[in-house]
């Protein structure tokens, strides 16, 4: 019974960790566009930006990645026979990335607060999507576990990937043609 209540916090805490990582690096791509503005704007932005992302960071997204991750640990202490399966090594490095990730944009949210990032909003689009085939990666994985050919399941993330980049490119354009 401790299982499923640890998987279902697991499934929850998960959903609010990827919300959070959604909507982070968009926060920063509006943060990062209001040095356009003029300075008066950007300084009234920026502190906005900085309250939003702050507060998206450490009363959500933070805490929803320690619990996903509690939960997770819990479940493979009461089933450590899942960690003999291959499929949880691949998903486990999965999930490596994603917390790599998770304080990567830590770090970028700390940059923009400095007004230090190097940052461009094209690079921060491309960086949003990096989350997103993380996710596919670990939901089919975990699905399909072992009945998916691997071969096709790489060929599929990196069609996947290469799809989302030329949407955004294509998004670019559409954006410059209007403005």
């Amino acid at each position: 019974m401790i299982y499923l209540y640890a998987k279902a916090l697991h499934i929850i805490f998960m959903v609010c960790w990827m919300a959070g990582l959604f909507y982070m690096p968009r926060l920063f791509i509006y943060h990062t566009e209001a040095k356009l503005k003029s300075d008066i704007e950007y300084q009234v932005l920026h502190e906005q930006f900085m309250v939003m992302e702050r507060r998206l960071w450490w009363v959500i997204t933070t805490p929803a990645m320690y619990i996903t991750v509690a939960s997770a640990l819990t479940m493979l202490y009461l089933s450590p026979g899942l960690l003999s399966q291959g499929w949880m090594h691949v998903k486990l490095t999965f999930v490596a990335g994603l917390l790599f990730y998770h304080f990567k944009s830590q770090q970028i949210m700390k940059l923009l607060a400095l007004g230090k990032s190097t940052w461009t909003s094209s690079q921060l689009r491309l960086w949003n999507e990096v989350s997103t085939i993380i996710l596919f990666a670990i939901v089919f994985l975990v699905i399909f576990r072992s009945a998916i050919d691997w071969i096709y399941g790489v060929l599929g993330l990196l069609g996947l990937a290469v799809l989302l980049m030329v949407l955004i490119k294509l998004y670019k354009r559409y954006r410059s043609r209007n403005s």
